[in-house]
């Protein structure tokens, strides 16, 4: 499951779902929470798989966006998939479709390196 992001740094992007942690939320509540807001889709998180920095630069060269980015095994539940609150599309995706779409470009080196997606 991808989702197309809607907002800066990645708007237009494709990449895995997910959002801030709120105060008091596990990482595998965060990461449940975040999926049925972005997609409609229910899943149980399981264990971290990739730990990165992304970390975006203004014209100016200050630091506009910094995101430490935790990517989980999951399990699917149950949903539908529907795009909700900041992403414009959320869709299954098949390993021949991956170069036919902007996917965010660790998106791509975690689905290919990480979890040998394609």
């Amino acid at each position: 499951m991808l989702v197309q992001r809607g907002k800066a740094p990645a708007a237009g992007e494709w990449a895995i779902p997910g959002g801030s942690v709120r105060l008091g939320e596990s990482l595998r509540q965060a990461a449940e929470r975040e999926m049925i807001e972005e997609t409609n889709v229910r899943i149980e998180a399981g264990e971290v798989l990739w730990v990165f920095d992304s970390i975006h630069h203004g014209a100016e060269g200050r630091v506009q966006f910094h995101y430490v980015i935790v990517d989980m095994a999951a399990d699917y539940i149950s949903g539908t998939p529907r795009p909700g609150s900041d992403v414009k599309d959320c869709r299954w995706f098949l390993p021949e479709e991956i170069d036919s779409f902007d996917i965010n470009a660790k998106t791509e080196e975690f689905l290919h390196s990480v979890v040998q997606f394609y």
